[in-house]
C-alpha cells in the first residue's frame, strides 16, 4: 500500500489557523459507513446522534508549553566563562527545542525535536530564559533533528518550563502562540499533564456538551495518552507497511477497563474521541486473546493502517488529518479508504476549516 494513496488537495486557506469563540460552533461531517453516504451537521448535534446505550471514551492528557526557545553554547565559548552562561557573548545562536517524551525523572532526560538540527551536536550545551532558567545537554542525536537532553537538576523544573515554555501549536497554524491557546489548545478535561500536542477531537467539548451526553444515560471513560512523535511524526517511506510508530505513554485505569469491557460484552458501542484514544484501547487489547482492555500503562505504539481488524472501537469522532498521515490511514482502517477520502474531498469542497483548529467528523 503506497503512502500516496492518501494524498488529499487541501487549498491553504481551509487550515484553521484560530479557534472558534464558541468550542462547540464547529461543523461535524457524519458518516455512516454501513450507509455509504454523509450528512452535514454541527457538533451541538453529537448526543443526538450518539445511541443512548453507547459508551463514550476520552483522552483527559494535558497540553503543557513544550516548545521551548533557547541559546545554544557557540563556538566561542571555550574562551569564555562558563559561569556566566547567561552572556549573550557566551550564547550564540538561538535554537527551538520540542520536549517530546520525558524518559527519566532522575536523571531529567528528555527525547526532543531539535532546530536547527544539523547543528546541535552531543556535549551542547543548551539555555532557556532571560535570565537562563533551564540548562540541559545533548547526549544522543538521531535522526530528523531528534535528541536526547539531560536538564540540569532543579527543584521546580516543570513550573520553569510552564514559565519559559510556549504552547506547541503545530507547524501549520502559521503564527506565533498567545496568551489565550494556553486555554483554547486543551481540552475542558484535561487532567494529566505530559503532551505535546492536543488530542483536537476533544477540543469542541463543553461542559454543556457533556452534560447533555450523560443526560441520555451514555456513559464516560477516560483513559489517557500523551501525545508526543507517535502521533504527528511525518511518513518518510514509500509504502505504508514500512512505517514504524513511536511508542507514546498511556494509562488505562481498572475502572476505566471495567466500563470498556461491559460495553464489549453487552455489544454496546465503544466511541472513541480522537485517534489517540483508538490506538490506546486497541493496542491495550492487543495481549489478550478475548479482545478485553487490560487495565494499566505502558508504551502504546501500534499503528493502524487498512486492513487493520477493530477489536474494541466501534465508531470515530475526529478531526480532519494532514494528507499521507498516520492519523489519517487509521480514519480509513476504520471507515474504508475509498469512502473517507471521498469524504474528505466533499468536506473540502463544502469549506470545512482543517486540522487542530478546525472542524470535526463522527465516522460510525
Amino acid at each position: 500500500m503506497l503512502v500516496s494513496d492518501f494524498h488529499y488537495e487541501l487549498p491553504a486557506e481551509r487550515i484553521a489557523q484560530e479557534p472558534l469563540a464558541d468550542r462547540a460552533g464547529a461543523r461535524l461531517l457524519h458518516l455512516d459507513c454501513k450507509a455509504g453516504s454523509w450528512h452535514d451537521r454541527m457538533f451541538r448535534d453529537l448526543p443526538d446522534l450518539l445511541r443512548a446505550d453507547d459508551l463514550l471514551v476520552l483522552n483527559n492528557t494535558r497540553v503543557f508549553p513544550a516548545r521551548l526557545y533557547g541559546r545554544r553554547s557557540g563556538e566561542r565559548a571555550h574562551h569564555l566563562s562558563p559561569q556566566n552562561p547567561a552572556s549573550r557573548d557566551f550564547l550564540q545562536g538561538q535554537i527551538e527545542v520540542l520536549l517530546t517524551r520525558q524518559t527519566s525523572a532522575e536523571p531529567n532526560e528528555w527525547e526532543c525535536l531539535v532546530r536547527p538540527g544539523r547543528k546541535i551536536g552531543i556535549g551542547e550545551k543548551l539555555y532557556f530564559g532571560d535570565p537562563v532558567e533551564l540548562e540541559a545537554a545533548v547526549v544522543e542525536r538521531g535522526s530528523f533533528g531528534e535528541r536526547r537532553v539531560r536538564f540540569k537538576q532543579t527543584t521546580d523544573f516543570f513550573a520553569r518550563v510552564e514559565h519559559v515554555g510556549h504552547v506547541p501549536l503545530p507547524p501549520y497554524i502559521d503564527r506565533a502562540d498567545r496568551a489565550a491557546d494556553r486555554e483554547r489548545y486543551q481540552t475542558v478535561y484535561a487532567r494529566e499533564r505530559g503532551s505535546v500536542a492536543a488530542p483536537t477531537a476533544g477540543l469542541h467539548f463543553t461542559p454543556e456538551i457533556l452534560e447533555r451526553i450523560r443526560g441520555r444515560g451514555i456513559e464516560v471513560a477516560e483513559l489517557t495518552l500523551h501525545v508526543g512523535l507517535g502521533t504527528f511524526q511525518p511518513v518518510r517511506v514509500t509504502r505504508v507497511e514500512d512505517h514504524k510508530l513511536h511508542g507514546e505513554w498511556y494509562e488505562i485505569s481498572p475502572g476505566a477497563a471495567r466500563l470498556i469491557n461491559a460495553a464489549r460484552q453487552e455489544n454496546r458501542r465503544v466511541v472513541a474521541v480522537g485517534t489517540t484514544t483508538v490506538r490506546t484501547l486497541e493496542h491495550a487489547s492487543q495481549s489478550a486473546d478475548d479482545g478485553r482492555v487490560a487495565s494499566g500503562s505502558g508504551e502504546a505504539n501500534l499503528f493502524i493502517y487498512p486492513g487493520y481488524q477493530f477489536r474494541i472501537v466501534d465508531a470515530l469522532l475526529t478531526n480532519f488529518h494532514l494528507p499521507q498521515s498516520t492519523l489519517l490511514m487509521l480514519v480509513c482502517a476504520l471507515g474504508g479508504k475509498d469512502y473517507v477520502m471521498n469524504a474528505y474531498r466533499h468536506a473540502v469542497e463544502a469549506g470545512y476549516r482543517f486540522y487542530s483548529y478546525g472542524d470535526c467528523m463522527l465516522v460510525e
